[in-house]
């Protein structure tokens, strides 16, 4: 991301952080920046204006958290691991969707839950703060120390602002795979419903058993729907579906 922190003599530090954060940000959705480098760059944004010792960031997938981009944890633990709703603190505070923070001893609070992964698991201080966009959560981030620190109102503030921003992010890529999805199921049956035609006049057959062949050899040759009408619409001889 680059962010750089400016000096403006008209805005307190902490006040010039948010808003080159927020025109990064801006920029970062007009030119639709891969979500995995955009998480990749706020961790490393939120590790040196919080300077916190571990920044993880948790993306809602489905039913749970799963890691999508981490400081300090196992590189191999990125993508892997994932937490239930409800689960540890994390999963607390997006049950919840309310911030939890811990000036000491985070692994002896009730809602924690360790994972032998993490070696986080032992630090003292936690602040955990839910990623939320137009009132759906869609992740979690979480900074730890490794000593006692007492998290102040502004870097609360800090991390609930860079949750919120990212949140737009999140969505944004959650619905263009959604989009992308159903796009994919559209051509799929209009595929499948132009090859069964085909078969249905070379074969003088049923829209039924046009598509049971079809059905059958994509079983037969492991291959999808789709790519099995793609086959017929470009002139796959039909006669060798029943061969």
């Amino acid at each position: 991301m680059g962010i750089t922190p400016v000096n403006d003599p008209g805005f307190p530090v902490e006040e010039n952080f948010e808003i080159v954060l927020l025109n990064q940000t801006a920029r970062r959705l007009s030119a639709a920046t891969p979500l995995r480098e955009v998480l990749d760059e706020v961790v490393q944004f939120v590790t040196s204006v919080t300077n916190c010792d571990s920044c993880l960031i948790y993306v809602m997938e489905k039913d749970e958290l799963v890691l999508r981009a981490s400081k300090s944890s196992d590189p191999e633990v990125v993508d892997r691991l994932s937490i239930k709703i409800g689960q540890g603190i994390a999963g607390w505070v997006a049950e919840h969707l309310e911030p939890v923070a811990l000036t000491e001893k985070a692994y002896s609070d009730d809602r924690f839950k360790p994972f032998n992964e993490l070696p986080e698991d032992r630090f003292e201080a936690l602040l955990s703060v839910p990623v939320v966009s137009g009132g759906r959560l869609v992740g979690v981030i979480n900074i730890q120390n490794r000593a006692p620190h007492q998290y102040s109102d502004r870097e609360i503030r800090l991390v609930a602002t860079i949750g919120f921003l990212i949140g737009a992010e999140v969505e944004r890529v959650r619905l263009e795979g959604e989009n992308s999805l159903l796009l994919d199921r559209l051509a799929t049956r209009t595929f499948v419903d132009r090859a069964k035609g085909i078969l249905q006049r070379n074969l003088r057959i049923s829209e039924e058993d046009a598509y049971r062949m079809m059905r059958r050899q994509s079983q037969d040759k492991r291959k999808c729907m789709k790519e099995i009408a793609e086959a017929i619409m470009q002139g796959d001889d039909p006669m060798r579906l029943i061969r």
